[in-house]
């Protein structure tokens, strides 16, 4: 697994290659975008009204001319400052609604984005990775861009506009004292707030270690249900978890202890900052040289200053937070597979179906080779048939097949063509497999069966059932082909598991098909029904076959016996009983065993 140019920046306010990868989602959608700006506009504009339509209401009152004001003016007065308070909310509502679509389908978008990479990402990822842990870092994640969508747009850049404006007004009008103090209060709270979310981002991440640590381990746990109880393991499960929740209580402890820290700063600032603002404006007019209404103006500009930023600090330390929740879907995406399409990589065209294994070598780890020169060919339409001890590499041949990994030396032809100059897409669809562990999806017996082709029709999907001999233990179930198989298809036996993989493939009907041990899960009299539908299914189709079972694959046209990772041996059944090797033995050992 490569890692792509994704580069955490814990220790920067922002990491604005997360913000730079955001862009061309605002860009899609720039006329909502802009629509939206103008509605926070116009309700910036209708907050900042409110102060002087309260301060000529002051006036007008203390002064003593209300009696002598027009009525229509007065009344004019106070509908004025409903309607800005109004419009303040309307427009604000409505920017919210205007962008909600914005951020509605980025999360789409780059949820289906990740969801794609991931099924992208080749074998050795999902191998190794943690189910529960990994949809929670995708769940965070794309709520946090939602969160920075929103939030960075239409939260910081208009209110650094609002503070700008609000410092002007007072420096022209009510002189520097005020506008500096204005200034100076908002610089102390940046500053601290920055330093402060900063030193507790790192407390952020623990959580969400720790959430997606807990997570991880319950989920694992309720998949393995079944063990669970053969093991009686139910407390020792229930201590794990209980570890892992303790890990995330210690974690939320330092988080909320911080955040504690965090709020009391930022508050103190603004009291004290709103203390000396009203100090110094209560001095003036008792002086005289301010009016009660200037009071009121100043007094409800440093609310509505403090009030945003305020909450400019809380949207610092929110965004602080999504970054650190959607760092791991960026990490997420950037890793890059192994195993990649060429740049001029074309569609497989499957005209024989023959297949050339030449010179294989492959190991997953590099103290230990798994093939070593492995090569052997299928011709077309034939069945051939690879068996061998536990180890020998068997299974690791059909994962180089399907380019789940490629191979350290040699090549994979198919009718002539290198597997690896081929899209991976098309090699996958002219293959099928029916694999030794069937895992079926929660759905019914019927759309598990589509899912060979999930374009066949109602009937096609009837014909591969029956074609399976799927189609009277069906018969029996009182919702039929309706009949939900439950998570990982645990309502159903092994073998009842195989012949829905068995239907799935044969739907399919690809020219080449792969049976990794498809009949381990059957009883005896299931096996050699099953045995005679493949017969009939893969007549005709270049078949390759994973064996244990040695006496399921007596009539393939070449048997290929593996031994520490090479062809020992390889000819019919009887060519090999008859050289009384290897394979002889193993065919011994079963006989022995069924007797």
């Amino acid at each position: 697994m490569r890692h792509g140019n994704f580069e955490q920046q814990p220790d920067a306010p922002f990491n604005w290659r997360i913000i730079a990868q955001l862009v061309p989602y605002l860009r899609d959608s720039r006329g909502r975008v802009g629509i939206a700006i103008i509605c926070l506009l116009l309700a910036k504009g209708a907050i900042l009204v409110i102060p002087f339509l309260l301060k000529h209401l002051v006036d007008s009152l203390e002064s003593g001319s209300a009696a002598t004001l027009g009525s229509s003016v007065l009344l004019g007065l106070v509908l004025a400052y409903g309607a800005a308070r109004f419009s303040n909310v309307l427009f604000s509502e409505l920017r919210d609604t205007v962008f909600g679509r914005v951020t509605e389908r980025a999360m789409r978008q780059i949820g289906l984005q990740v969801f794609r990479h991931v099924h992208a990402l080749d074998l050795e990822y999902h191998l190794n990775r943690r189910t529960g842990g990994l949809a929670r870092d995708i769940e965070r994640g794309t709520t946090g861009i939602s969160f920075l969508l929103r939030f960075f747009v239409f939260n910081i850049a208009p209110t650094l506009l609002e503070i700008a404006a609000v410092a002007a007004i007072l420096l022209f009008n009510y002189g520097v004292s005020f506008a500096a103090i204005t200034v100076i209060s908002v610089f102390c709270y940046g500053l601290f707030s920055l330093r402060a979310t900063q030193w507790r981002t790192e407390f952020v991440r623990e959580v969400n270690a720790a959430d997606s640590s807990s997570n991880t381990r319950a989920v694992d746990s309720l998949l393995n249900f079944e063990t669970v109880k053969y093991f009686t393991n139910e407390e020792f499960e229930a201590q794990r978890y209980d570890s892992e929740l303790q890990k995330l209580e210690v974690a939320r402890r330092k988080n909320r202890l911080s955040l504690f820290g965090l709020n009391g700063g930022q508050a103190l600032i603004i009291a004290i900052s709103q203390t000396s603002m009203i100090g110094l404006a209560a001095w003036q007019v008792r002086d005289g040289s301010l009016t009660l209404g200037d009071f009121i103006l100043i007094n409800q500009f440093m609310i509505q200053l403090f009030m945003p930023l305020g909450f400019l600090g809380f949207v610092f330390r929110e965004i602080k937070g999504s970054m650190a929740n959607i760092e791991k879907m960026f990490e997420l995406l950037a890793l890059k597979p192994t195993v990649i399409d060429t740049p001029e990589a074309s569609d497989l065209g499957v005209r024989h179906g023959e297949i050339v294994f030449e010179d294989l070598r492959f190991s997953y780890h590099e103290d230990r080779e798994i093939l070593q020169g492995v090569a052997f060919a299928i011709a077309p339409g034939q069945k051939v048939a690879v068996v061998g001890d536990s180890g020998a590499g068997k299974s690791t041949l059909v994962k180089l097949l399907f380019r789940f990994y490629d191979p350290k030396a040699g090549r994979i032809l198919i009718d002539g063509q290198d597997i690896r100059h081929v899209s991976q897409t098309s090699l996958r669809r002219a293959i099928g497999i029916v694999p030794q562990d069937t895992v079926l999806f929660n759905d019914s017996i019927f759309e598990n069966v589509r899912y060979g082709n999930p374009q066949a029709s109602d009937a096609e999907v009837n014909e591969a059932i029956k074609l399976a001999h799927l189609d009277a233990f069906i018969s029996s179930l009182p919702q039929g082909s309706a009949t939900m198989v439950g998570e990982r298809g645990l309502k159903l036996s092994g073998g009842e598991r195989q012949r829905v993989s068995i239907a799935r493939t044969i739907l399919k009907r690809p020219p080449i098909l792969v049976f990794d041990e498809a009949t381990s899960s059957l009883d005896s009299n299931s096996e050699q029904a099953i045995l005679t539908a493949l017969g009939e299914i893969s007549r005709n189709h270049t078949s390759l076959v994973i064996a244990h079972r040695l006496s399921t694959v007596i009539d393939a046209h070449s048997i290929v016996v593996l031994h520490n990772g090479s062809v020992a041996e390889q000819g019919t059944h009887s060519e090999l009983l008859a050289l009384g090797g290897h394979y002889a033995q193993l065919w011994q050992v079963q006989q022995q065993q069924s007797q």
